[in-house]
């Protein structure tokens, strides 16, 4: 295993990569060109945190995260892909897909939620339905995020112990650890069935957090063939004259009270301390 990426080289290029991710917008909305970014992998193996540096500058109304609950009675009556089509992007959008239709490939059906003809279903038809997205113009990247189980339970365990990430920990999460073979199974025919040229799987080694995001967003870049686009500069115009305003009283709002003066003045609360009201 590769050591540690050190923090400050880790900064630096993450910085640059963003940098190039707000070039490559810009590129996307001028072009017109529809981008699906799809990040699966293990639970705890870093999808959202890297989803989350991937879009950190980027303009929410162009770039879309999209992370769907569990589906309602009536989509499970739905033909399975109909509730995804809903979230493809239009002409200059990206949409980030923080776990997709590969759900049927993994958790549903090492779970059970789903029936073996369901889950054969979905092995057939998910190829066609992405050649037809990237038949019809649809740049289509499949991320999926590689953990060990060591590094799987450490990170489970620094969740249960953190009052402020204790939320990602859900039930399937933590019986993943006891199905760990079952889910290497499920990835591996998932990979057999879905790994087509038209729209590849690219494995991201992410043991380590810092040298897995930066990887994953250098290889996005080089995916997709944006170019730099020539934007406008953006001129801050002269303020005009004063036109005789007069703000009326602040004591006729409703003023939020200044809980940062009394937050100088205290003592550092313990985490997990109510803060005053």
């Amino acid at each position: 295993m590769a050591k540690r990426l050190a923090k400050d080289v880790y900064e630096r290029e993450l910085e640059q990569l963003q940098a190039r991710l707000v070039d490559m917008q810009a590129w996307v909305q001028a072009s017109g060109a529809r981008i699906v970014v799809i990040f699966e992998g293990r639970d705890a193996a870093g999808k959202g945190s890297t989803i989350k540096r991937v879009s950190e500058y980027l303009n929410p109304r162009v770039t879309r995260i999209v992370a769907l609950p569990s589906p309602t009675e009536r989509e499970r009556t739905q033909w399975y892909f109909q509730r995804y089509v809903a979230h493809l992007p239009a002409a200059g959008e990206i949409v980030l897909m923080d776990r997709s239709w590969y759900n049927r490939a993994g958790v549903e059906h090492v779970m059970g939620f789903c029936t073996n003809a369901e889950y054969h279903r979905f092995l057939h038809q998910a190829p066609i339905f992405e050649r037809m997205l990237v038949e019809d113009g649809i740049m289509l990247v499949k991320y999926w995020f590689s953990v060990s189980d060591v590094e799987q339970e450490k990170r489970f365990r620094s969740r249960a112990e953190d009052p402020m990430r204790r939320w990602k920990l859900s039930p399937n999460d933590v019986l993943s650890i006891t199905k760990w073979q079952d889910y290497s199974r499920a990835k591996d025919t998932m990979f057999v069935h879905t790994d087509i040229p038209e729209a590849p799987w690219f494995e991201v080694d992410n043991e380590d957090k810092r040298r897995g995001r930066i990887n994953m967003i250098a290889h996005l870049l080089a995916t997709i063939p944006w170019q730099p686009v020539q934007r406008p500069e953006v001129v801050i115009p002269s303020r005009p004259e004063d036109g005789g305003y007069e703000r009326p009283p602040r004591e006729l709002t409703t003023q939020v009270p200044d809980y940062a003066a009394t937050a100088v003045a205290a003592k550092p609360r313990e985490s997990g301390q109510t803060a005053p009201g």
